[in-house]
């Protein structure tokens, strides 16, 4: 008798009784519960058919069919949320990384919270009373594993983005071919003419900015009177000028290109070269890296090394989501393009 009240008992106030369920996408794509649960769990590949994957989909569309994913969560124990790690909040860089991991998350009932790490590249704090608790998995961009301890505690997947391949502390890696991206660089500056080159170094140590000064460096090492000489400063517009105005100003024959490890730093060293009296690029050319927004608000345009940062955020979500259902994540770098505009020319005779 209690188990015939229980289901007699009315629905509980504010309950959809109209809302459909899996049984009615079942129904109407004629195929059992079961098979229904795999396709919108995404879990269908090498057991249900793609024809029939995309009849339960059509289906579900057309019902209006919303998973519940309150009672999937304690079913699976999830909690469908993914934490992406960045540097900084200031480089619109890590906000497009956001931007595709958090469309790929959406697609999956998943959520994502953004955080910067407090010391920026370096040792990141929980920002939850247990970060293993509170998520499914970790993605960060463009810092070191080692940093994140404290957040990946001991069983969560953590996929790292931009950053080195050889890092056994991740699961996952999602890279970009930054090394081609500075090739190019190099190849078109040497195209036209420069062999007196300053590298306008990030000091922010890391893999990404390690990777830039190599491939510049080996560039340029083989081209008969090429002389690259580096200077570093932090990532801002101030600290960049200043050490392009120090680059420019040092004993010896000028300059006739400044190689930057991002647009920020490039956006300095053109302030350097119009205090300076230079014009770019008639007297100096200035290259970027990143292909910022900052790229295109200064004047001229700046050369610069486009890299696809939502398809990175998406390939990072995409291999997290991979690692939580036992699926391996795809491999190999992104390639990113050399844009030419404005402030790189021939050198001045």
């Amino acid at each position: 008798m209690a188990h015939r009240a229980q289901q007699d008992r009315p629905p509980a106030a504010g309950a959809d009784t109209n809302r459909p369920t899996s049984r009615d996408v079942a129904r109407a794509a004629g195929v059992s519960q079961a098979t229904v649960s795999l396709v919108l769990g995404d879990k269908w590949r090498g057991r249900v058919s793609e024809r029939t994957a995309a009849v339960v989909r059509d289906a579900a569309r057309e019902l209006g069919y919303r998973p519940n994913l309150a009672a999937r969560s304690l079913r699976l124990g999830r909690t469908r949320t993914a934490l992406l790690v960045v540097p900084a909040l200031t480089n619109d860089f890590f906000a497009r990384v956001y931007t595709g991991a958090a469309a790929v998350a959406a697609q999956h009932g998943f959520g994502v919270v953004l955080y910067p790490s407090p010391e920026g590249v370096g040792p990141a704090r929980d920002p939850f009373a247990s970060a293993r608790a509170a998520l499914d998995g970790v993605i960060a961009s463009s810092m070191a594993a080692q940093a994140l301890t404290a957040i990946r505690g001991t069983d969560l997947p953590l996929v790292m983005l931009d950053s080195d391949p050889a890092d056994t502390g991740a699961a996952a890696h999602v890279n970009l071919d930054i090394a081609d991206g500075m090739r190019q660089v190099a190849d078109h500056l040497l195209a036209l003419g420069h062999r007196r080159i300053v590298h306008l170094a990030s000091a922010v140590a890391s893999w990404t900015f390690d990777v830039r000064a190599r491939a510049l460096r080996t560039a340029t090492d083989g081209v008969t009177g090429t002389q690259l000489r580096t200077v570093t400063a932090p990532l801002d517009v101030d600290s960049g000028r200043e050490a392009a105005v120090r680059a420019l100003t040092a004993p010896g024959t000028r300059p006739t290109a400044i190689v930057c490890d991002d647009d920020i730093l490039a956006a300095g060293a053109c302030k350097a070269a119009r205090r300076l009296g230079l014009r770019i690029p008639e007297d100096v050319t200035v290259t970027g890296f990143d292909d910022l927004a900052l790229a295109t608000a200064v004047e001229p345009e700046l050369t610069t090394v486009r890299l696809p940062a939502e398809q990175v955020g998406e390939r990072g979500m995409t291999a997290l989501l991979d690692l939580l259902d036992d699926r391996r994540p795809e491999e190999g770098s992104l390639p990113v393009e050399l844009v030419v505009r404005g402030s790189s020319a021939p050198p001045p005779a």
